[in-house]
């Protein structure tokens, strides 16, 4: 098993670094492709429980939102992976800064 796992990580190796472009509109499709059943589950999930949470409407309207940005993505690949481009980029920079902050805050609860 691990012999044939390592194989098919080595040609999907060699096959990104032959056809970059090509793999990065595969990686977009499979994001898609997942944000679209994820939307399918969240959906089915907030009417299965509804009568044992409140606010499932908040569910519904991720579920919702993740089959636009789905359907968005396989419309629009290119603009979908500029749009997860600016995300990464945004996540970045956020979670550099709550780093910051906690670094001096740390450094201040450290001083003897």
């Amino acid at each position: 098993m691990t012999g044939a796992v390592a194989t098919i990580n080595a040609v999907a190796g060699v096959l990104v670094i032959a056809w970059p472009g090509l793999s990065a509109l595969a990686l977009i499709y499979l994001i898609a492709a997942w944000m679209m059943v994820m939307g399918v589950f969240q959906i089915v999930y907030a009417i299965r429980v509804r009568k044992e949470i409140s606010n499932e409407v908040w569910i519904i309207l991720s579920g919702i939102l993740s089959e636009l940005l789905g359907a968005f993505f396989f419309a629009f690949p290119g603009d979908g992976a500029i749009s997860l481009i600016w995300l990464i980029g945004i996540y970045a920079v956020f979670f550099g800064v709550l780093l910051v902050i906690f670094a001096f805050r740390a450094r201040k609860g450290f001083t003897a």
